[in-house]
Formats: C-alpha cells, structure tokens, sequence
C-alpha cells in the first residue's frame, strides 16, 4: 500500500519538484523557510501516512488546553503542494522529516514524480558551519551530473566525505537515478546559531530564482533577517569570546578561506554533539547564541 494519497489530478505544466524536511540538515530552519515561502497560498495534492512515517514520541503532537480543558490537537502532517510563482508550476513537498519506511518512502516520492511529469527536482537545506552572521550567506550544491548548477555555486565540498544522511539526501540520489536531473542547495549556517536564520532561508530562494530564472517573492524574510540580524549583532557585542570568534571567522571569509570537507565533518560532529549525539529532530544549527 502506498504511503501518499493523491487528492488533487490537475495538470500541471512541467512542474519542479522542491524539497525539505524539518530535521536533519536544516539548520537556522533555512531550508523549510524557504519551501513554506514557495508553497505559499498552494493547495494540497498529495498527503502522506503519518502514522507510518512518524514516532509520535519523538514528534508528539501538540495539545491545546483550554480552562483546564483538553481541546485540539494538531498532528505532524507531511504533504505536497501545488504552487506557481512567476508563472512556473512548482510542487512543494515539506514537513517533519520521517522517522520511518526510508525505503517505501523514497519509491513513492519517485512514483510521485513521474505521475506529475515532474522535470526536475530541487534539494533545499542548510548545514552548520564555521561562518560569521556577518558576511554573506555561503552555498554549496549538489547536482545530479556537472553543469547544472548555477554560476557561482560550487558543488561540493572537493573530496570523499562519509556523513550522516538525510531523507533529503535520499531522495535526491534517487531522483537522479531515475533520470530526473536533480540539485541541492545548501546553506551554511552559524554553527554558535540557535534560532531561525531567514538570511540563509533568503539566499536558497535566491538560488532557486537563479537555477529557475526568475526572481522569487521573498514576502516577510527581509523584514525577519534584519530583526536575527540585530539579536545577534547585539548578542555578540554582549560577549567578549564571542565577538573574538566572529571576528575570526569574519577573518575567514575576508581571506576567501572556505571550509574544507574535514572542517565540515567537525562542524557536523560538534553539531551531534550540541544537540545531545540525536540528529532527528529541530535542526537548528548549535545551541550557543539565540
């Protein structure tokens, strides 16, 4: 039996596919700020199982209490919406990452795909690093075969690394094996973060604008990056260690002296470690500065 519902049939021209997931890989909450951006005012045209996707003790759903008296509830819910921006067809799936059924998972998102003619598909995420909330938002990129991704976006990190994938990972790799071109945009967030970073959410929708070729409504973001922007400029000040390590790491990025795959592993592992050793659930990137 398959793990989605399909509840809405109509054709769509040429539609991309737009992924992230709360969890894992999604640091500052840049990649799912940005897919909710692009989903905005889309209907829904596919639901998932969340009972057989989800632990509910690890995700537990929300209780309101009303005058000591119990009143909702609200669920994970995992789904794919329709949208269209700039006169493009997008399809937006996002929610909670899955705990469960990787597998089963993975073969219906790729059965979703060619069902909708789906013509591409597009990784949104954001990793921890050692960069400064000063500087600009760096990206890498992941692509299916070389030439896909934008000028000015490396894919990479250069190397071999082994480290602890995402369902987002998972299901790119098998898109692209399908023979559906596929990339990843990932942002590199704060790692001393512990909050929202709609800087980052900004520059994947700038990416996306590029790779799609049209600029992308940005809606509230601005007006929410310079808000974290003034939390952390003032947090910073505050703390003599801290401002000494933005500063290094401003130094970092003045000299063009981007991470390496072994700073990235560390920056993952201190990552791991900050959030107790359990990568599944949250995401946001460190737990020094909110």
């Amino acid at each position: 039996m398959a793990l989605y519902r399909l509840t809405d049939d109509a054709p769509l021209d040429a539609p991309v596919l737009i992924a992230a997931f709360d969890g894992w890989v999604d640091a500052g909450s840049a990649g799912t700020l940005a897919a909710d951006r692009l989903a905005d005012g889309g209907r829904v045209i596919a639901t998932f199982d969340a009972d057989r996707l989800f632990d509910y003790r690890a995700r537990r759903p929300t209780l309101d209490i009303l005058d000591g008296t119990l009143s909702t509830l609200e669920w994970p819910e995992l789904s794919l919406r329709a949208s269209r921006v700039e006169g493009r067809d997008l399809l937006v799936l996002t929610g909670p990452e899955p705990d469960f059924r990787w597998h089963e998972f993975s073969a219906d998102v790729v059965e979703l795909a060619r069902t909708l003619d789906v013509t591409s598909w597009i990784s949104l995420g954001s990793i921890p690093a050692a960069v400064a909330h000063t500087r600009p938002v760096p990206v890498l990129g992941t692509a299916s075969v070389r030439g896909l991704l934008p000028e000015g976006v490396p894919q990479g990190p250069e190397g071999h690394l082994r480290v602890p994938s995402a369902i987002l990972s998972v299901l790119e790799l098998a898109i692209g094996q399908a023979g559906i071109p596929s990339v990843g945009f990932f942002a590199q967030v704060p790692h001393y973060l512990s909050a929202a970073y709609p800087q980052a959410a900004i520059e994947l929708l700038r990416q996306v604008g590029i790779f799609l070729g049209f600029e992308v409504p940005l809606g509230e973001l601005p007006m929410q990056a310079l808000e974290t922007r003034a939390l952390l400029d003032a947090a910073a000040a505050a703390d003599e260690r801290t401002k000494s390590h933005v500063a290094r790491l401003e130094e970092m990025a003045d000299q063009a002296r981007l991470p390496s795959g072994d700073d990235l592993i560390a920056d993952i592992e201190r990552y791991l470690r900050d959030r107790g050793g359990e990568p599944g659930d949250g995401g946001t990137g460190g737990s020094r500065m909110n």
